[in-house]
């Protein structure tokens, strides 16, 4: 058996060393945050921010929509269902009615939010406790307005975010106002809904109809390709969707590519309140050179997006 080597301490007297003045560093004074005063414009206050890590990308994808905009290049949302129950329809909307946000996506359980919100004023339902007795996912008016929106879908050859907003507005839900598929009906941009067999609560009701919604659905994801076609120059946002939305968008993006599109040079952002694999991997780092992770609660990050959005293009106006 080899013997234990003894290991006597280094000798430090012919290190070479250098000036800290002519070292090459990551910060600086000229990336500290101001201290702007409480009467400061929002443009002060974004300015006023660190030039560092999510400051930075927060102020550059500010810049990234506000220029795509100005070149009437696209700018996409992919929302997650708590973009809905944070309360932040009316900020998605505002941006919609004003031009910044030109195409949503969402998926199934953003389409129920946003339709109860529509219909009742309320959504999201105490799990743990409804779980209990079986009775979770089971409003009847949601389950039977998907299936409403399926048929009249087939009958008119539309999608089915578009035959959820248009049922929306018809049906004259008392807060239609605060919906983001009626939003988009009325001011005809369009929104796909992919829903998710088996994930999604209307799935689990009898006069769920399969056919039906997955030829809405689908319908959807081909209107999906065609907007992710137009990218080239635009952006597109990933906002609260961990899985499905990103999932959904590395396809649509082949199927473009494959259909010999080019879209290679666009923005990228995930908003989330913590960043996980698949946006980071499908939609910040596969796709494009130009991507964002931003990490924050949606409740204070997309009002704070949408004023430096609105401050930024008055400025350049």
């Amino acid at each position: 058996m080899a013997k234990n080597k003894n290991y006597r301490p280094a000798d430090l007297s012919g290190v070479k060393t250098h000036s800290l003045k002519e070292r090459k560093t990551k910060v600086s004074l000229r990336q500290f945050a101001s201290l702007p005063e409480s009467s400061a414009t929002i443009e002060d206050f974004l300015a006023s921010l660190p030039d560092v890590l999510a400051a930075s990308r927060l102020r550059a994808l500010i810049s990234d929509i506000v220029a795509a905009r100005k070149k009437n290049k696209p700018v996409a949302v992919a929302l997650g269902g708590h973009v809905v129950k944070c309360g932040l329809a009316p900020v998605i909307i505002d941006l919609m009615r004003r031009g910044f946000v030109t195409a949503v996506v969402m998926h199934g359980a953003t389409a129920i939010h946003d339709y109860e919100i529509s219909l009742v004023g309320q959504t999201s339902e105490d799990v743990e406790s409804v779980l209990k007795d079986g009775s979770f996912g089971m409003a009847r008016e949601t389950a039977e307005a998907f299936a409403r929106a399926a048929k009249l879908a087939g009958r008119k050859r539309i999608g089915l975010g578009r035959a959820l907003g248009q049922l929306i507005l018809s049906q004259t839900n008392p807060y239609s106002r605060y919906s983001i598929l009626a939003a988009a009906a009325e001011l005809k941009l369009p929104l796909a809904v992919t829903l998710a067999l088996g994930t999604d609560t209307v799935c689990m009701h009898p006069n769920f109809l399969p056919d039906k919604l997955a030829a809405a659905s689908h319908r959807d994801f081909r209107t999906l390709i065609s907007i992710v076609s137009d990218l080239e120059g635009g952006v597109w946002m990933n906002i609260g969707s961990a899985v499905v939305l990103p999932e959904v968008f590395l396809k649509a993006l082949s199927v473009a590519r494959n259909l010999g599109r080019r879209v290679e040079k666009f923005t990228t952002a995930n908003m989330d309140m913590q960043q996980h694999y698949r946006p980071n991997t499908n939609v910040v780092g596969r796709p494009t050179k130009r991507g964002y992770s931003i990490t924050g609660h949606h409740e204070i990050m997309l009002p704070l997006l949408r004023l430096g959005i609105i401050s930024m293009a008055e400025r350049e106006a």
